[in-house]
């Protein structure tokens, strides 16, 4: 018998399963998905139960359920109860598929992604989010190429991850973010390289997939919602600084200029973040710029650190901010919840080297 592998494929909305209304606009539509995914035969071995694919070059063959809710979502509106429900429904088949598909909508699939890596810790399968630019109901499509990649890698390669897959290549998640509104090469993965490259072969960088974890899964649902991502920019004013960090903010994702600069001419603002900190805010900093990272290497940059202001080194916006609803919505002091948010937990940033 041919060896199979069974995945769960949760579909939550999303571009890759909406169709056309009356009005010309795409929109979700309950139970339309799994219409378009049984017409397409390249997902469908017709000699075998529905939903097993033909064999692959290795001879496995991948069965796959689909999990679509009542209500398929936008993903714009998701919030942070959608992604307790998502760890939820993980959780609850986690012994019944050897892996996970989450088919989600592009703009807010790397928040998901990076959500879902800080809150199934000890995660031991893979866990690949992936949707599409273009409907899969539509004759030219991408739809169709980044399902066939997630299940295929799902089914083949224990990659111990929350992943995000699109155009060819699989990128860990808490490393992903939105590059492109209209391209098909629509993610990007700025300071790590692809887990997986797919093309005539599929190649899997090894050396940069973390190690299966030795403790069981352990689902963390409760996120702290009082958090938020502020974009410096020149000249801003204390008191609007002052306003964004009032009560209930408990953590911030503070976006500053270059490795990590905020003006320091000053104490207009970094008076106000001392005073936030002070009073237990935390506030995490992270750069504008797509590549590099956080390094106090100038003056401005050190201003902060003195301020209480936590570097992030090279994480994304996106993990940033679902790292620290996951950190404050642990319950842990505050000062343990700013040391772990500078520390790498689940691959989400570079730590530097000791020495």
């Amino acid at each position: 018998m041919d060896p199979t592998s069974r995945v769960l494929v949760l579909y939550t909305g999303g571009t890759i399963g909406m169709r056309r209304n009356a009005r010309g606009v795409y929109e979700p539509v309950r139970g339309w998905f799994a219409e378009q995914v049984e017409k397409q035969p390249q997902l469908h071995d017709p000699t075998q139960p529905l939903f097993t694919t033909r064999p692959s070059s290795s001879g496995r063959r991948i069965h796959y359920d689909i999990s679509a809710y009542e209500q398929p979502l936008d993903s714009a509106n998701l919030d942070l109860s959608h992604w307790a429900r998502f760890a939820t429904d993980i959780e609850r088949a986690y012994d019944d598929y050897d892996a996970f598909v989450v088919v989600h909508g592009t703009d807010t699939m790397a928040y998901t992604a990076s959500a879902l890596a800080f809150m199934l810790e000890g995660l031991a399968k893979p866990v690949i989010l992936t949707g599409a630019q273009i409907p899969i109901e539509q004759l030219r499509n991408d739809a169709l190429d980044n399902l066939l990649g997630a299940l295929g890698i799902a089914g083949h390669y224990a990659i111990p991850e929350v992943g995000l897959y699109f155009h060819h290549k699989l990128l860990r998640g808490c490393r992903a973010t939105k590059v492109d509104a209209i391209g098909l090469d629509a993610f990007d993965s700025p300071n790590l390289p692809p887990l997986v490259e797919v093309g005539v072969d599929v190649d899997v960088d090894w050396d940069h997939v973390l190690p299966t974890p030795t403790t069981p899964l352990k689902v963390h649902k409760t996120l702290d919602p009082h958090v938020a991502a502020l974009r410096l920019y020149p000249g801003m004013t204390r008191r609007i600084l002052e306003n964004f960090l009032a009560p209930p903010l408990a953590g911030l994702v503070l976006e500053t200029f270059g490795a990590g600069n905020a003006p320091d001419r000053s104490d207009d603002l970094i008076g106000v973040l001392r005073e936030a900190s002070e009073r237990g805010v935390v506030i995490l900093n992270v750069s504008q710029c797509l590549r590099g990272r956080v390094r106090p290497s100038y003056a401005a940059g050190q201003a902060l650190v003195d301020a209480g202001v936590v570097p992030g080194a090279d994480m994304t916006p996106e993990a940033a901010l679902s790292k620290l609803a996951f950190l404050l919505g642990t319950g842990l002091p505050v000062d343990e919840v700013r040391r772990l948010a500078g520390r790498s937990l689940r691959g989400e940033l570079t730590e530097d080297e000791p020495g």
